[in-house]
């Protein structure tokens, strides 16, 4: 760095000190947590740690580092899976930390609208809406620490994607600060407008490289008053997404999750995660969870539910089905799907690929990419599992039981390439609800077209020009 430009960043951080509450300003001693993602795959180091407690101090650091040319990280609940919210090695970089930015600004049960600030948990929302007999429907492991800051610049998924739609669709409006500052002011309530571009949708999703997401108007539905939950067996992929297809259309949208589970998959969670039991006697190669939802009576939807899969049952495309009766009950089938990342990583190391392909490519893919995995790595285990309603796979590798932890992860790069070339070949995407950070960033330059390419890096140089948002995130130069 210049003596000049040194001097800069130098003015500008003892600009913000004198200017910032002391809570805004994180000091040395305290900045670990920060300073590296919760997986430990990425650690950085920071010029400060800052914490502001309001959109105009957003706007007010924003300006500064604008001005003297200093790099911003932003960062919400830091539980990111590709290192988009850590900073570089060179200590150069501010973090900006939204997490004291925690409160709801409005709830208006009439619009089904609640505006929350980025610092926000997601499980508080899910609190708020439901103090109010409404639903949020985002839904992710994770929701007891992520801030909806960091789930709308990620674009996250969940469990809910079937019925309810990403973070996008649940979102109305925003409140950006720019990379000079300035602040966009479109916390607006419509669920129509067609007056110009769409630059909410700009920034969702964009993993702070465009601006710094503050405040949201979100979308709130009615709240279930029953859920019909159930955990399918059977023997193959296949089966499972033709099952989909008829639960969907006896269930309408009152299907909203639908997740598949390999039984390697469902092993991790058996093995290594306690509290987590087999609700049937024998082992099955492929399972499949449901629920449908209901704000009205689900006695109809149940029967329609155990009419359908009864019939699956006797033409054989199904092997067994467990219906929950208690909440109780459904929520332990739930904790099988949710404990697979938790028994993956009690079980050794692992090679994760958060993929999408169309959802009838999922039976493709799995018997494509499977054996062709297995013969480059003997004896690594495929954890397949995700969200097949929305065609997002989990298709996680874990290691040999005898190998070498180091050794087994040297092969990561040839494994991505095997896996990125087929979901190519199939229409599909690299990353499908983590989002790019900088895991995915070198991949991201070799499958996306250069027409696509160069519109990402207009837009970037269009609203950031000297490249200070979330430096070496998502797209490069």
């Amino acid at each position: 760095m210049s003596d000049s430009r040194e001097q800069a960043r130098h003015r500008a951080l003892t600009e913000l000190r004198a200017t910032l509450d002391s809570q805004a300003w994180v000091e040395d001693a305290d900045q670990a947590p920060f300073l590296r993602e919760w997986r430990g795959r990425y650690q950085g180091r920071a010029a400060a740690v800052l914490c502001p407690e309001s959109t105009e101090q957003v706007a007010l650091i924003l300006r500064h580092c604008h001005q003297a040319g200093i790099g911003v990280v932003p960062q919400s609940g830091n539980t990111g899976l590709v290192g988009g919210a850590a900073p570089d090695a060179s200590g150069e970089q501010i973090i900006l930390s939204l997490r004291r930015m925690h409160r709801i600004r409005d709830v208006d049960a009439d619009n089904n609208t609640l505006t929350a600030e980025a610092g926000c948990v997601l499980a508080d929302l899910q609190g708020a809406a439901e103090r109010i007999d409404r639903l949020f429907p985002l839904s992710l492991a994770s929701e007891g620490s992520c801030q909806i800051g960091g789930n709308l610049a990620s674009n996250a998924g969940g469990t809910n994607v079937l019925r309810y739609g990403n973070a996008r669709d649940l979102t109305l409006g925003l409140e950006v600060v720019l990379a000079d500052g300035r602040v966009w002011h479109g916390l607006r309530g419509l669920r129509k407008d067609n007056s110009g571009f769409d630059l909410r949708n700009l920034f969702i999703g964009s993993e702070g490289t465009l601006g710094v997401i503050t405040a949201a108007v979100l979308k709130l539905f009615p709240r279930p008053r029953t859920r019909v939950t159930a955990l399918l067996a059977m023997n193959t992929a296949k089966q499972a997404v033709q099952l989909l297809g008829r639960l969907q259309q006896v269930s309408g949208n009152n299907l909203t999750g639908c997740e598949l589970m390999s039984h390697a998959s469902l092993r991790m969670a058996l093995d290594h995660v306690a509290g987590c039991r087999d609700p049937f006697d024998t082992a099955h190669p492929w399972y499949l969870l449901v629920e449908a939802a209901s704000a009205g009576s689900t006695q109809g939807l149940r029967e329609e539910l155990e009419s359908t899969l009864g019939r699956a049952l006797e033409a054989d495309d199904i092997n067994d089905a467990v219906f929950a009766d208690s909440l109780q009950q459904a929520a332990a089938l739930w904790r099988l799907r949710e404990s697979i990342p938790e028994g993956q990583v009690r079980f050794g190391a692992s090679i994760k690929h958060d993929i999408s392909v169309p959802v009838s490519r999922i039976p493709d893919f799995l018997a494509q990419a499977t054996p062709a995995l297995e013969e480059l790595v003997p004896g690594l285990q495929v954890c397949a599992f995700g969200h097949v309603g929305d065609g997002n796979l989990h298709f996680n590798l874990s290691q040999p039981p005898d190998a070498n932890r180091e050794a087994f992860m040297a092969r990561e790069v040839e494994c991505n390439r095997l896996v990125f070339d087929l979901v190519d070949s199939l229409g599909g995407s690299i990353a499908a609800e983590h989002g790019v950070g900088q895991l995915r960033q070198d991949a991201l330059e070799h499958y996306k077209s250069g027409v696509e390419l160069e519109l990402m890096r207009s837009i970037k140089h269009a609203l950031d020009p000297d490249g200070i948002l979330n430096p070496g995130k998502v797209v490069k130069g």
